[in-house]
């Protein structure tokens, strides 16, 4: 698995139980934890996924929608 797939998962993770502590009404130690930790997770998971080493070979104006083939070039 790459470095930034990691990061991402994990920090999606931190947000599930995030959310899920809220909505259960767990720890308020636990909830104020994660809070706090999660601008330094967003952090790296943006810095991961920034420098990720990821060459995207083709352009916005070949691929610019992804969903439909007939919808990939733009007339």
């Amino acid at each position: 698995m790459k470095d930034y797939l990691t990061a991402v998962g994990i920090v999606t993770g931190i947000l599930i139980i995030f959310i899920t502590s809220i909505q259960f009404n767990l720890s308020m130690f636990l909830i104020w934890i994660l809070f706090l930790s999660s601008p330094i997770l967003i952090f790296w998971m943006v810095l991961s996924v920034l420098t990720a080493d990821v060459v995207v070979k083709e352009t916005f104006e070949e691929r610019w929608y992804q969903d439909t083939p007939e919808l990939n070039q733009i007339n």
